[in-house]
């Protein structure tokens, strides 16, 4: 019975060191995706008027791959900020949302894709409230890594 152990606890311990790898065959990608608004649009500050319909673009890129992506456009009456977020610009008082406009819509891209450009069409709403929005772009890679950046925008009348 004891060899019969012994058996067992050996196989399951080479089978254990077997699936272990070292590492030296396979590449570990430590980058992630990079997300460019030069030449996009919306710019930071930039006013979007209700009733109007505006193309939302910005360059991606990575370097093994991409797969998906994601347009968040937001209200931002209570001020809050971001850690990707660049520039900002002046904000009109606090309020509370009556009709906000909220868009969050996600992507996803045909594999082997390095890069891309991301072209949305939206029209703003007639009925939204006007006020200070954040517009939030994220791009994830093949392996997982996320790339995010925002900007400050106002809807106006």
């Amino acid at each position: 019975m004891k060899s019969i152990k012994y058996a067992f606890l050996s196989t399951l311990c080479l089978l254990f060191l077997a699936s272990c790898s070292n590492g030296d065959d396979t590449d570990v990608d430590d980058e992630k995706p990079s997300i460019s608004l030069a030449g996009g649009f919306p710019q930071s500050c930039t006013e979007l008027k209700r009733g109007e319909t505006y193309i939302f673009k910005a360059n991606v890129s990575d370097n093994v791959g991409l797969s998906a992506y994601s347009l968040d456009l937001h209200h931002n009456f209570d001020h809050h900020t971001h850690d990707d977020q660049g520039s900002k610009c002046e904000l009109s008082a606090k309020k509370t949302p009556e009709n906000p406009l909220i868009f969050m819509e996600n992507y996803t891209l045909e594999p082997g894709k390095t890069s891309y450009e991301i072209t949305i069409e939206l029209t703003i709403p007639q009925d939204v409230d006007t006020g200070d929005y954040h517009c939030a772009y994220s791009v994830t890679d093949v392996t997982g890594w996320q790339g995010r950046t925002s900007v400050d925008v106002k809807v106006v009348e």
